[in-house]
This record gives C-alpha cells, sequence and structure tokens, in this order.
C-alpha cells in the first residue's frame, strides 16, 4: 500500500509504508456479497463492493448511527471477523497516558529523557528536548523506524516469509531509529512516526511498572467489554472468526499473492498490534469521544490538533487521534491502520453518535477512504 496516495492513508497506511499501491485482479475465490441493508448505508454498501471489484479480496465494515446498526461484507469477509488494527492502536496508547496524567502520575509536557534517560540518543535526537505530548502528536521529529530501508527488507519485503516469526523488542526498534538523523528539530513540523508510539508503549511500561497492554487491557478492554479486542504480544496466530490476509510483499504489481495472516506483531508493538473487530472499535471511539474514558480536560488535549500539512488543510492530528473534514463537511475523529494483509479504519462523529469502522483484508490496493466518505456523506465512491 502506498503511503503517499493522501494524507489520510499516510495515517492508515503506515506500517505498510514500504510497498507500493497497485491493482490486482478480483480472486476468483471471493464470494458474493453478503449485505445486511439498512436504510440510509446503500453509498456504503456500494462502496465496499466497489472495493472487491477493485481488486481487494475482502472488505467488512460496521456503521452505528443513533439506534441504527448496519453491517456489510464484500468478497471474502465475514460480519464478525477480527482483524490486526494496525495503527488504530496509537489511540488506544495515547488514552492510557491520557489516564495516567489525569491521575497525576506523569505530565505529558515532560521530557522523554525524565522517563526513559539515555533511550532517545544518538545521530541528533535528543530525548531531553522532546516531551510526551510530541510523541503523541508526531511533532517529535524522531525518525521513523519503519522507514528504514534494511527493516522494510526484512519485515514488509520477501524477507518477511523467512522472519515472520521474529520477535522484536521495543529497544529493537528504538535502536534502529537512532541510526538515522531525525526528521526536523523537536516542534518545528510534523511527521508519522511508529517510533513515537513505541516509546510511548515504554512510557507507560516505566511509569505503571508492567507492560502497556496490561494498562491497555485494564482501563480500555475490561471496562468497556471488549470481547474481540486483544493485545496479542508476540502471539502470531489470528483469533476465530476471521479471514485470510494478503500481500504482494513487493513494489511489483505482478508480483505474486501471499497469505500473511500469521506473524508475530512486536513488529509493531504500541504503535500497531491491537487485534480487534468492527463492533469494538466503535464502541471504543463512540465512548472515547463521549467522554468515558477522559477526563473534560484530557479529551480537549487529545482532540488540540496540529496540522500534518498545507497540503491537507482539513486533516489535524491530536494526540494519537486525527481529525477529518470530509468532502461533504461533516467533521469525523478516528483513525486509520495498516499492517501485513490489513487496512483498517475507524471514525466517528464528535459527539460519537454516528460511528463506522471496518478492514480491506489486503495491503497493496484498495482505498478506505471512499468508504468513510460513503458512510457519512451518503455518496458512492467515484472514480
Amino acid at each position: 500500500m502506498s503511503a503517499v496516495r493522501t494524507a489520510r492513508t499516510v495515517l492508515a497506511a503506515t506500517l505498510v509504508a514500504g510497498l507500493a499501491a497497485t491493482a490486482l485482479a478480483t480472486p476468483a475465490l471471493a464470494a458474493p456479497a453478503n449485505h445486511e441493508d439498512h436504510k440510509g448505508h446503500a453509498a456504503t454498501r456500494q462502496a465496499l463492493d466497489a472495493a472487491v471489484a477493485d481488486g481487494v479480496p475482502g472488505a467488512v465494515a460496521q456503521a452505528r448511527d443513533g439506534r441504527d446498526r448496519w453491517t456489510g461484507t464484500a468478497g471474502e469477509r465475514g460480519g464478525e471477523d477480527r482483524f490486526r488494527v494496525g495503527s488504530i492502536t496509537k489511540t488506544f496508547t495515547a488514552t492510557v497516558l491520557l489516564q495516567l496524567q489525569a491521575e497525576g502520575r506523569i505530565d505529558l509536557d515532560d521530557p522523554v529523557e525524565k522517563w526513559l534517560p539515555g533511550v532517545v540518543r544518538g545521530n541528533g535526537h535528543d530525548g531531553s528536548k522532546i516531551t510526551v505530548r510530541q510523541l503523541l502528536n508526531h511533532t517529535s521529529g524522531i525518525y521513523s523506524y519503519t522507514e528504514d530501508p534494511a527493516f522494510q527488507e526484512k519485515v514488509f519485503g520477501p524477507g518477511f516469509l523467512e522472519h515472520r516469526y521474529d520477535t522484536w523488542t521495543p529497544q529493537q526498534l528504538v535502536s534502529v531509529a537512532m541510526a538515522h538523523k531525525p526528521d526536523f528539530e523537536p516542534g518545528t513540523s510534523w511527521n508519522y512516526s511508529n517510533t513515537n508510539f513505541v516509546l510511548a508503549g515504554m512510557v507507560i511500561e516505566k511509569v505503571t511498572g508492567r507492560p502497556y497492554g496490561k494498562a491497555v487491557e485494564n482501563r480500555i478492554i475490561k471496562p468497556l467489554k471488549l470481547r474481540a479486542t486483544t493485545v496479542p504480544g508476540t502471539r502470531s496466530a489470528m483469533p476465530e472468526p476471521s479471514s485470510p490476509a494478503y500481500s504482494k510483499l513487493s513494489r511489483d504489481p505482478s508480483a505474486p499473492v501471499h497469505e500473511v495472516s500469521a506473524l508475530n506483531p512486536s513488529i509493531a508493538g504500541s504503535a500497531g498490534e491491537i487485534i480487534s473487530d468492527s463492533r469494538d472499535l466503535q464502541t471504543f471511539y463512540r465512548a472515547l469521544l463521549k467522554g468515558r474514558l477522559l477526563t473534560k480536560e484530557g479529551l480537549n488535549e487529545m482532540t488540540t490538533t496540529v496540522q500534518i500539512s498545507p497540503d491537507y488543510p482539513n486533516v489535524g492530528y491530536g494526540l494519537g487521534l486525527m481529525r477529518d473534514k470530509l468532502s461533504c463537511g461533516v467533521e469525523v475523529w478516528g483513525h486509520g491502520g495498516g499492517i501485513h494483509g490489513s487496512s483498517s479504519f475507524a471514525q466517528a462523529t464528535r459527539d460519537g453518535e454516528h460511528s463506522l469502522a471496518g478492514n480491506f483484508n489486503a495491503d497493496w490496493t484498495g482505498d478506505t477512504q471512499k468508504v468513510v466518505e460513503a458512510e457519512f456523506c451518503g455518496t458512492a465512491p467515484k472514480e
């Protein structure tokens, strides 16, 4: 999947940034579209069908609007499929840190060096000049380890088939980033960096004395009863129900398609390892935006955005949360996520009343933004 197709796709595809967007013929095994139609979601249904027609093996989405609930599938998918959510994990990680701040256990304006002494250092990186807040809104300037060419070849390219079960510690991932120069001086610009959220997870562990995943489980998953949501750690298998995930592991449009469902998600950690489903993701974002997980002050901080680029004035990034003003003027909040064979999306209106979440089980083709536009703007995707 291309990481430069649009600003929104940059956010959605961060963990597969080394792969190029190409076209794939509709798989011969694609099942007929299976929909539970409800009033008001016809455009969303059409967007899912169009994604499969364009080469995505399978697509699933679920929406809630007031009391209306709708689930749609196309291709090789089930409505209750679980999937790897990729960078949607970042909102979970940021929520925990905002909770810890509300409890007086950390200040987001603390320098990273205070909590992780000596970790952010080398080639111009200096943790004493970077705040925890700058990690969460991607203004730290820290190089993203997923941009490292050797890492890309080993993890996203053909080397994946040999190394898919390798374990990467957070320290190893940060070390990959520290071998490069920073992207810019802290606070002077914006650039999406997965290293930021690996470090955020390390800060949570330092503050709580337990792995960040335990904090996510105890503070978010259990209270919200997210039964399909897990923090897998190093567990490679996907829980059921789920559908296969597919990748070309190459920039070559003629490269073969590989089944990549099983992998060691430590390559993503607190930047992108979580597994969930469409229902749970909506429950999470609705609860978050309705103020059930954070104080009013904390939610205000999370939704205070920085501009990601003058070229995209309608897109802003808060603390692990993205604001997107759609073509019809509707403003939605959420995040996208990409990891091997998986492109996920989860958005909701600011009041948490109208929400959408879903997944494509491919990482080199398909535009999830068309599904978002269809649901919130009521328009079928246009070429």
